[in-house]
């Protein structure tokens, strides 16, 4: 795995995101779905960002899934690539006041079914 610097200015240097699990993500479209049928929009288009609003770093990340599932990760640090953004979550209150949704599943229960799903269907 190549992780695409260290030298950011976060607190170990990797770049940090939002990680959400597919099945929030999911209910979250089901949410703005739902809302949508029910003419409950305000406006023409609304726009809700969806995420934990938790920063996790890439090497955050790491160790988190070995923590999660017992397998170690190896890495190289590669250089950075060129527009890649030093940090960025979500800010899902809009979400959350106007859906009514809230990303439910942790970074460790997201990374550990991630992996046994991977490893499921890797091995069929």
């Amino acid at each position: 795995l190549k992780i695409f610097g260290n030298d950011y200015n976060t607190p170990d240097g990797t770049c940090i995101r939002d990680y959400i699990n597919v099945c929030d993500l999911a209910k979250a479209h089901v949410s703005a779905l739902e809302r949508m049928s029910m003419s409950k929009c305000k406006k023409p288009v609304e726009v809700f960002n969806i995420g934990t609003g938790n920063g996790t770093s890439v090497l955050e990340i790491i160790k988190a899934f070995k923590d999660a599932t017992g397998v170690e990760v190896p890495y190289e640090i590669a250089p950075r690539r060129e527009g890649d953004i030093e940090k960025v979550w979500a800010d899902a209150s809009l979400a959350n006041a106007e859906l009514g949704w809230k990303a439910g599943k942790s970074l460790e229960e997201t990374l550990l079914s991630a992996y046994r799903w991977e490893k499921k269907y890797r091995s069929e």
